[in-house]
């Protein structure tokens, strides 16, 4: 079990000790929730049949809800509609960007996962280290068992491994996937009794926690290849403002009266752009985007990213 403070409408909790008329409270709560969802859905629903160029979709990865459209007005617009038609009070912002964080450097760990609280008890121990994957790798993880003999029994590496993938789900600097991690088990210990599938993937989710701050994580940011067509005339202030959200200018040609800048920018800079260059070129200039690689943000970032992480945990 883990303790939590509070609980959103769709997750499933337990609840102990509730000090009043369990029935009526949590019927209210449900259907408060429930009529919620049903208008919100609702307006969504009957804002695409009506207008093609609006989309709804939802990020797997961080449970956003994402609408999409043909500006930020046009979907402040829309916004607006579903607190005022709908009395949905509707909490907007930024998509979540989908940063990543990796290891620099090989960190062991020797983690011993022992419980005995009555009955069969815990045993796990696991012996190795963590090491980022070469450059190259076209895998994300990597999972590699050097165990000689039988100090820990195979049946219970699949759970091991288990352990150390799960764990690398969420990394402890602002929780979100670790990828190019190569895991290496040399060792490890069991019980003839306490040992268990369970216990040897505790175990590894402990080593990992454990090691991972020794291995100089990073924080990883989705860096976008953006090519923009503005006249020449507006040049300097476009190519001005992309070194201000932090872009390198890898290109710049020219077609016609037009001037063409190729350039890589972090995508947590590039929200709001379709407004800022529309405002820049007097309606003229125009952009693509699409996603080129994960790269290291710089220490500045991390560290006000690490901090914002730390400051919601807390408030959880």
């Amino acid at each position: 079990m883990e303790d939590i403070q509070e609980a959103h409408a769709g997750q499933i909790v337990a609840v102990f000790g509730i000090d009043c008329a369990s029935g009526p409270t949590v019927l209210l709560f449900h259907k408060l929730a429930q009529d919620c969802l049903f208008y919100f859905s609702k307006a969504l629903n009957r804002f695409q049949r009506e207008d093609p160029t609006f989309r709804v979709g939802l990020d797997a990865e961080s449970g956003q809800t994402i609408i999409s459209g043909m500006g930020e007005l046009h979907l402040d617009i829309y916004v607006e509609r579903i607190r005022r038609e709908y009395k949905v009070d509707a909490t907007v912002g930024k998509p979540r960007v989908n940063f990543r964080e990796t290891v620099t450097q090989r960190a062991e760990f020797d983690y011993l996962h022992k419980k005995q609280s009555g009955g069969q008890g815990q045993y796990g121990r696991v012996i190795g280290y963590i090491e980022p994957l070469p450059k190259d790798s076209p895998d994300k993880f990597e999972f590699e068992n050097m165990l000689v003999g039988q100090a820990v029994p195979s049946s219970f590496i699949p759970a091991i491994e288990k352990g150390f993938k799960e764990a690398a789900n969420s990394g402890s600097l602002i929780g979100h996937p670790v990828e190019n991690l190569r895991v290496v088990l040399t060792d490890g210990s069991s019980h003839a009794v306490d040992s268990s599938e369970l216990a040897f993937k505790l175990a590894a989710i402990y080593a990992f926690r454990q090691c991972y701050a020794a291995a100089k994580p990073v924080i990883l940011e989705p860096v976008m290849m953006v090519e923009l067509k503005v006249p020449t005339e507006f040049q300097g202030t476009v190519a001005g403002d992309i070194n201000k959200r932090k872009g390198v200018i890898v290109g710049n040609d020219q077609e016609g009266d037009d001037s063409v800048i190729t350039s890589h920018v972090p995508l947590n800079n590039m929200f709001g752009y379709s407004t800022a260059l529309r405002s820049m070129t007097q309606g003229k200039g125009e952009f693509t985007m699409e996603y080129k690689e994960h790269l290291p943000v710089s220490q500045d970032v991390q560290l006000q990213l690490v901090n914002t992480y730390k400051a919601s945990k807390g408030a959880e």
